[in-house]
């Protein structure tokens, strides 16, 4: 999530206030790696930066071709970012493929760095260009760096006996070098990791660290005129305090955790494997000594289940998946609400329906999460802004879910999960804690399960307690005893009570991102577009635009002054990457003019695109307003790359150039 700063049209050699990076490679080629690091080291260096990598939803494409691009781009900067920028100021491309797919995005006087070793004539065949854009001339709008990146990591690992095709699998860690060098990074940081990550390989590491600083003193020595110049980024003024860089699933994992410890309760996740949700499970399974326990499932049935089953035990339950899977659990969240026990489910979205796009993001389950279930089956919802908000949205979702006994929705999408930024370590005593009550003698000569409180919840009560026997299940209960009762007025009153519940929990009043109350327009988002919004309506304010933003963090219930607040709009706009679903749910919910503003690409938004919507509001013209994003060829993977549609034989996972027509792994592998 960042906005880049215009650098200045000559290059880089000034020193603009943010930079957008795009590496950029064959999927095995490291790519996301390398950002990695490079945002580790940019991080350390206190710029503010926001990160968003981009990979093809095939495991191995054909090395070389166009489908097979993968990119990380990272923009950082001296100033607050916010979006992970529009358009790189510099391009990376490690092969042709890389270059032919990204070289639309980068801005005019931007600077490309190439490996003239990977630019073969079989490569560009591959990439279908007919000549070499290195030397005929095409790329004279940007300024061009092109050496032999592969050669040069070749000579510095021979001296670990590597052989070519094992030392170019260190080209990644050259080219990072060298962008190290050019952004004035310290190298340290980066040696102490790789020398972690290979601990029983150390010739590995080793080699590794040689080409990292191969590619570092080639940028410090080589004396090159034109583009190449180094440039130091002042760090971001920040307040004191611990920070660390921190992606959407690893922000989740913690606040999940966090929510657990101010509840007093120990955690049970169930998860199953899918794009873009595994990593929570990857993480939390890191944390069991914070009473975690972690279980991956034979399906996404099971895992919310086995979280049902914890929670009717006295853990607090948690599972997670994207839209697909959160389909599948679909019965056994109307079986949470019918029990009314805590359950929280994180919904990490992604390009829809079915299987979809597994690794492009999307926010296109917000009727699912609202209204998906069979039944009136009311249920919390809230969404996550970006990767550090996310921590404190898992712990609100933790508090719902435990204080109101009910299932809660968590919404993150591909962006946020992936995308990585900055994140102020926050004082665990700045936190309220909520510890969970369990019901363990009756109020009164008769057990009253489902007796409730003053805030509508019924009580907990752990299997097992001495006198505490009673029913739950998925048939309907009777309002206070919990005995089988599906008469129709006890249906009624259940039906009532339980969306009651929900529509009276207290939620924070809204307040603007940005801008002042009343005037023409209010672009309301929610989820990842606050980036690119904020940004898009801090533009349109500097022209004098009356404009603001609201974003929503809870969706259901919605904040109790957000229908005063936006009737004081003359008009009100919601960009969304789906086909305008929360635009719905606000004309519904308060009768008022909500325009549409839809992508469903895959890919973000960008601050140009909102920024051209706003302002159609302030042009004079009639009826042109909101409307369908168009699409954006620059972003990936753009018209020019395609994907792979079956016709292409697929390499080995670890394959190289054995992806010949022909030959290849014949049973076609995507990641789900």
């Amino acid at each position: 999530m960042a906005t880049a700063a215009t650098a200045p049209q000559d290059g880089i050699s000034d020193t603009p206030e943010a930079v957008v990076v795009r590496f950029a490679g064959d999927s095995g080629d490291g790519m996301q790696l390398t950002g990695g690091q490079f945002t580790l080291s940019t991080a350390l260096a206190g710029n503010d930066l926001a990160t968003f990598p981009d990979f093809p939803a095939e495991i191995r494409a054909p090395t070389g071709t166009l489908f097979g691009v993968s990119a990380f781009q990272i923009n950082f900067g001296s100033r607050e970012i916010n979006t992970a920028g529009d358009a790189p100021d510099v391009l990376v491309a490690m092969n042709p493929a890389a270059l032919k797919v990204n070289i639309a995005a980068l801005k005019p006087g931007g600077l490309v760095i190439a490996d003239t070793g990977a630019f073969t004539k079989r490569n560009l065949d591959k990439a279908h260009y007919d000549s070499n854009p290195l030397e005929d001339g095409s790329l004279a709008k940007f300024d061009l760096l092109a050496f032999d990146i592969s050669e040069k990591t070749i000579e510095a690992v021979k001296p670990y006996g590597l052989g070519n095709k094992d030392a170019l699998r260190s080209k990644n860690m050259w080219t990072l070098g060298l962008a190290l060098w050019l952004f004035d990074r310290d190298r340290a940081p980066i040696h102490d990791w790789l020398k972690n990550k290979f601990r029983r390989a150390p010739d590995i590491a080793d080699a590794n660290i040689a080409a990292l600083d191969a590619g570092h003193a080639y940028g410090e020595t080589a004396e090159l005129s034109g583009p190449l110049k180094q440039l130091h980024m002042p760090p971001v003024p920040s307040e004191p305090g611990l920070y660390r860089t921190v992606t959407g699933a690893e922000a989740v994992s913690l606040g999940l955790v966090a929510g657990a410890q101010l509840a007093e309760l120990p955690m049970f996740f169930g998860g199953y494997p899918i794009t873009p949700a595994s990593a929570i499970l990857h993480h939390l399974a890191r944390l069991k000594e914070f009473g975690v326990t972690t279980f991956q499932a034979e399906d996404e049935i099971a895992a919310i289940c086995a979280a049902i089953g914890a929670s009717y035990a006295g853990s607090l339950g948690v599972t997670s998946s994207s839209g697909p899977g959160i389909a599948l659990k679909t019965e056994a969240m109307g079986l949470a609400i019918m029990t009314e026990l805590p359950l929280v489910i994180v919904n990490s979205q992604r390009g829809g329906p079915s299987t979809g796009l597994p690794t492009k993001t999307e926010q296109s389950d917000l009727y699912q999460a609202v209204y998906g279930r069979n039944g009136d089956a009311p249920m919390p919802v809230i969404a996550a802004r970006s990767p550090s908000d996310s921590f404190e949205c898992a712990i609100e979702a933790c508090r719902i879910a435990v204080q109101y006994m009910t299932p809660v929705m968590l919404l993150t999408d591909g962006y946020i999960a992936n995308a990585a930024e900055p994140w102020k370590v926050p004082d665990p005593a700045t936190f309220t804690p909520f510890p969970a009550e369990f019901l363990t003698e009756p109020r009164g000569e008769q057990l009253l399960p489902y007796k409730r409180n003053a805030v509508g919840a019924r009580p907990w009560i752990k299997p097992g307690t001495p006198g505490m026997m009673h029913r739950i299940g998925g048939i309907e209960k009777h309002e206070e005893t919990g005995n089988i009762d599906y008469s129709p007025d006890n249906h009624q009153r259940m039906t009532d009570l339980r969306k009651a519940k929900i529509e009276t929990i207290p939620v924070p009043d809204q307040e603007l991102a940005l801008g002042e109350p009343g005037g023409t327009l209010a672009v309301v988002g929610w989820g990842s577009t606050y980036g690119p919004i904020l940004q898009a309506v801090r533009r349109s304010i500097a022209k004098g635009r009356k404009v603001a933003h609201i974003h929503v963090r809870h969706i259901w219930p919605l904040p109790a002054n957000l229908g005063e607040l936006l009737r004081g709009f003359d008009h009100v706009l919601v960009p969304e990457m789906n086909t305008g679903q929360f635009k719905t749910v606000l004309r519904d919910q308060y009768l008022v003019d909500a325009r549409p503003l839809t992508k469903t690409s895959g890919q973000p938004f960008q601050i140009a695109e909102l920024e051209a919507a706003i302002e159609k509001y302030f042009d004079g013209i009639e009826s042109n307003e909101g409307g369908v994003v168009p699409v954006n060829e620059q972003q990936l993977p753009n018209l020019e790359s395609g994907h792979d549609d079956g016709s292409q034989p697929d390499a080995p996972f670890h394959g190289d150039g054995a992806a010949l027509p022909g030959t290849g792994n014949p049973n076609k592998a995507v990641n789900q």
